[in-house]
């Protein structure tokens, strides 16, 4: 049975991982203290009111990256009612949300009276990202150790649209429904230069060029609209400034109508990819991909250990990493 740290969920087969003679691991010891104090989230919100009393785009002030999933519904209504700010959000529709989260995403852009963009690649692309993730990482090791190879490559592609979107329509803000398990909040409010977009575009373009040509060149904003142009953007996650209650998200989405799903795993409510890639990650590397983010959300306090623990273990539907399989050509 694998070992996991006593006081998060983190397990043994996880890399760089250390225990003490009491069994807590080596990021439990090394988190800071006052990560998740009142104090620093209170900072990091001010630093973002005042940035957003600053920033007013065009058309928008913030383009938010929206899976249909609990917290990124949110996030939607975080962005409109609690900043006041010009909303338009984007989905990026892979292949495989599901049919709940499709009808969750209408729903709630309508209560809420927000722009939406369905973004739909072609399939063919994906299908064929999705497949060779399954067989190998593509991009940085490091990434492993957050997500499974194959969302890594999912959201690689969504970063990519989001930035090339936001530079193109002035939009000063891109948010990101992330949890506080998944970025600390030393990174909740971040400047995306547009020497950062080159740099980023180059490494992923570098990544995926060579397998996939032009398929991938519509993700990418040409040189030619970075050259001379000084527009800096800044990426902003809101649940890690701000108080995390699932009872309270869960309250407040269903107001705007939005439904749990009945098709997607433990970890996910949009996906049904997720469960497939999590069968993957977790027979190649030995731990699940989501062990970084829950244990984040137990050392923070937003999650009991229990909870965790039952959320890493609950399995995935096997009929649909049985159709995910299919529709992938992996059968």
């Amino acid at each position: 049975m694998t070992r996991l740290c006593s006081n998060c969920v983190l397990p043994e087969t996880f890399p760089g991982m250390e225990f003490d003679s009491p069994g807590v691991c080596s990021h439990c010891r090394t988190s800071p203290v006052n990560e998740t104090g009142l104090d620093q989230k209170k900072r990091y919100r001010e630093k973002f009111e005042v940035l957003a009393g600053r920033n007013r785009g065009g058309d928008y002030d913030v383009l938010v990256a929206y899976s249909g999933g609990k917290d990124s519904t949110f996030t939607l209504d975080i962005f409109k009612n609690r900043f006041g700010m010009r909303v338009l959000a984007l989905t990026f529709d892979h292949g495989f949300l599901s049919p709940y989260s499709v009808k969750n995403i209408n729903r709630a852009v309508e209560a809420l009276g927000i722009d939406h963009i369905m973004y739909k690649p072609n399939f063919h692309l994906m299908k064929k990202l999705f497949a060779i993730s399954a067989e190998e990482n593509l991009f940085e090791k490091k990434s492993l150790e957050r997500a499974s190879s194959i969302c890594s490559a999912c959201m690689h592609l969504v970063k990519l649209l989001i930035l090339k979107l936001a530079f193109e329509k002035r939009i000063p803000f891109i948010g990101y429904g992330w949890s506080p398990g998944q970025v600390p909040i030393q990174s909740s409010v971040m400047k995306v230069s547009t020497e950062f977009i080159k740099a980023t575009q180059n490494i992923i373009f570098n990544a995926l060029n060579g397998r996939f040509g032009d398929a991938v060149s519509p993700f990418f904003l040409e040189s030619g609209q970075l050259a001379g142009t000084k527009h800096n953007i800044y990426n902003i996650f809101p649940l890690a400034f701000l108080d995390y209650d699932e009872k309270v998200i869960y309250a407040r989405i269903r107001e705007l109508g939005w439904e749990p799903p009945q098709d997607t795993d433990s970890n996910s409510t949009n996906c049904l990819l997720n469960s497939f890639a999590n069968e993957v990650h977790q027979k190649a590397y030995g731990f699940h991909p989501y062990a970084f983010e829950i244990a984040g959300l137990v050392r923070r306090g937003v999650l009991s250990r229990e909870e965790g623990i039952k959320r890493l273990n609950t399995p995935g539907n096997t009929e649909v990493i049985r159709m995910v399989k299919e529709r992938l050509g992996l059968a």
